[in-house]
């Protein structure tokens, strides 16, 4: 259940970025917050890891993000939303979602203009940022998205 209300999350906050190219802090800073008071109440991740381990998760967050947000290619909430990930799970929800996400963003790039045609008008409107076609970066989150659903999968 707890893995559930993580990916209804999860997919909020994607949907947002996806359509708007943002994320509320309030959706990113409000899972940190609570994520951080439940490890220290609790004395486990939200899905059942030991501090320590939520802890080197945080870590690899951070060194996986921080670089891309320095240099341009990650905004601010895709930094803050691994990093509530990394608080709520452990490092390997983390890596795998962050790989699953390459991945997902890999593939995109070969079938995205492809596919992008054939989705109906009201969705290709809604989601404008994802547009193969559309100059600049992709909202990251979706594909962050995909790699936890992947992730999720595989690990449980």
């Amino acid at each position: 259940m707890k893995l559930f209300f993580l990916l209804v999350w999860f997919a909020i906050c994607a949907e947002q970025d996806a359509r708007r190219k943002e994320i509320p802090n309030g959706l990113t800073l409000g899972a940190i917050a609570l994520t951080t008071v439940y490890l220290a109440v609790i004395g486990m991740t939200w899905l059942g890891a030991p501090p320590l381990e939520g802890a080197l998760a945080l870590l690899l967050a951070l060194a996986l993000t921080l670089p891309g947000y320095t240099l341009g290619r990650l905004g601010a909430a895709d930094v803050k939303l691994m990093t509530a990930l990394a608080l709520a799970s452990n490092t390997a929800y983390l890596l795998c979602t962050f790989i699953g996400a390459g991945v997902a963003m890999l593939a995109w790039l070969f079938i995205g203009k492809r596919v992008w045609p054939l989705i109906h008008q009201q969705v290709t409107q809604r989601y404008k940022h994802m547009n193969p076609e559309r100059p600049g970066k992709y909202p990251f989150s979706p594909f962050l998205l995909i790699g936890l659903l992947l992730t999720a999968c595989v690990i449980h």
